[in-house]
């Protein structure tokens, strides 16, 4: 998002009442039809569904200055997905019909909108492709990958630091729990990520994207 489009979203936003929400609280539950739209002014929200394994299943994940849930606003569709902080949270909440004037009224926020649709549509079928026909390394090594270049924190040299666990790897990938701990072993014990309490360290992105290309 441009400065541009940013100040004007955050400007209209942020007239709004807002809502702090602890860590792991529940915002909108699958088979809820929300009432209004919900802006990140702090934190990250997750978008999952629930497998028939009762796992939680990633779809997205939303940062500070997104706002969702946008696809049940604008198509009036029933929504199946949950939406929960995936850290604390600072949310400000909007009726969906003041949100949809807004984003209608503004043709620069609206394609900003939908350039970030794109981009996440772009990632949604890349993951389509791993699951469809990728190795569990390949599948675990593009979850990596978009971390590093959606939420990794750069560490110069070309380290990434990112603050997730092999739990939420398996969310995302679709991969037990068990399959993760054994891929993540083989990146580190070729030198690709560390492993520490402050998360993952990913220490050769392009050797990783290497990977990815011959194991599809």
């Amino acid at each position: 998002m441009d400065s541009h489009v940013f100040k004007k979203v955050d400007e209209f936003f942020s007239q709004y009442p807002f809502r702090s929400y602890p860590k792991n609280q529940i915002i909108i539950f699958g088979g809820e039809n929300p009432e209004n739209v919900f802006y990140i002014a702090k934190g990250k929200v997750r978008k999952y569904d629930i497998s028939y394994r009762g796992d939680e299943v990633i779809v997205n994940i939303f940062k500070s200055p997104a706002f969702f849930p946008m696809s049940s606003a604008i198509n009036k569709s029933d929504n199946h997905y949950f939406y929960k902080t995936e850290t604390d949270a600072v949310l400000h909440v909007v009726p969906v019909d003041d949100a949809l004037e807004f984003v209608k009224s503004n043709p620069d926020v609206m394609l900003d909108l939908v350039s970030r649709l794109y981009k996440g549509m772009d990632g949604i079928l890349g993951r389509m492709v791993h699951l469809m026909s990728g190795t569990a390394k390949s599948r675990l090594v593009y979850e990596i990958i978009i971390e590093c270049r959606r939420f990794g924190k750069a560490q110069g040299k070309g380290y990434y630091l990112l603050e997730t666990n092999e739990g939420d790897l398996a969310a995302r990938s679709g991969l037990s729990r068990e399959t993760v701990s054994r891929e993540i072993r083989f990146l580190k014990e070729n030198n690709y990520i560390t492993v520490d309490s402050h998360g993952i360290l990913v220490t050769d992105l392009s050797s990783l994207e290497k990977i990815l290309g011959t194991e599809i």
